[in-house]
């Protein structure tokens, strides 16, 4: 059986959960999820934590029972806390800024700034002029927004220009005179 899935969920205070009709809402201070459950998949409500479980050992239903329990602590850890990303750009004269509208417009080397609206319920931050912060309450939405923001300038491996993740450690390639052989 699924480690993941066989940990139950803690259910803060301030955190309504529905289940019906196999789909979950999760409502918290932060504000409100909800995402269907796959059939065969089964969430209860048992004594303030969350429990899933499977209603048989098919290989699919295996493999969707830890995936489902980590998408709904997902949710409840989203509608507490939220989720942030953060990307650091590299590079002479790289930079972002914010826009009035809560957008963000980077510009990395191109002939043009590249602009960012943020859908609703995610917030774009410039940090300091080279930091942007992607936070929302859905983590899945979070990683792709601030996937999309680094797919504009992803970082090359010989100056280690262009925009990356917080942390993210880059491999670096010595380049062509290091290769020369006489």
């Amino acid at each position: 059986m699924s480690r993941i899935g066989r940990t139950p969920i803690p259910l803060p205070k301030n955190v309504e959960i529905t289940i019906d009709d196999g789909q979950v809402r999760v409502k918290g201070p932060k504000g409100e999820l909800s995402r269907p459950i796959p059939p065969g998949i089964q969430v209860t409500r048992t004594d303030g934590q969350l429990e899933v479980t499977r209603a048989s050992e098919e290989r699919q239903l295996k493999a969707l029972h830890g995936l489902t329990r980590s998408l709904v602590a997902n949710m409840v850890t989203g509608v507490t806390e939220g989720f942030t990303k953060r990307l650091e750009i590299q590079g002479v004269g790289y930079r972002a800024q914010a826009t009035a509208n809560g957008g963000v417009v980077v510009q990395v080397g191109f002939s043009h700034p590249v602009e960012f609206q943020a859908p609703p319920g995610i917030q774009l931050a410039v940090e300091a002029g080279n930091r942007i912060a992607v936070s929302g309450i859905d983590k899945e939405w979070v990683g792709e927004w601030a996937a999309r923001i680094r797919r504009v300038r992803p970082p090359e491996p010989y100056k280690g220009k262009g925009i990356r993740y917080a942390g993210e450690v880059v491999r670096r390639k010595a380049g062509k005179a290091a290769g020369k052989k006489k």
